[in-house]
């Protein structure tokens, strides 16, 4: 991880998003004092929710039947 100062990171801030994007971690600083990385961006993943399914899908008797032995064969091969 580098560590780049503001008038450093303001002169060159196209170069260092470039190092960003190619995965580098860059930290600003203020004199010694670092105040901020740069890191690439990573989109957040969405969550699944829970029921976002009800009422659209239905599950007859049929479904918790036991299956055929010709089927149960099949599966067991």
């Amino acid at each position: 991880m580098v560590t780049v100062t503001i008038h450093a990171a303001k002169t060159n801030l196209s170069q260092l998003l470039a190092r960003v994007e190619a995965g580098e971690e860059i930290v600003l600083a203020r004199g010694k004092s670092p105040i901020a990385k740069l890191v690439p961006y990573a989109p957040a993943v969405a969550r699944r929710r829970f029921g976002s399914m009800k009422g659209q899908v239905q599950v007859d008797a049929a479904f918790f039947e036991p299956l055929p032995e010709a089927e149960l064969t099949g599966w067991n091969t």
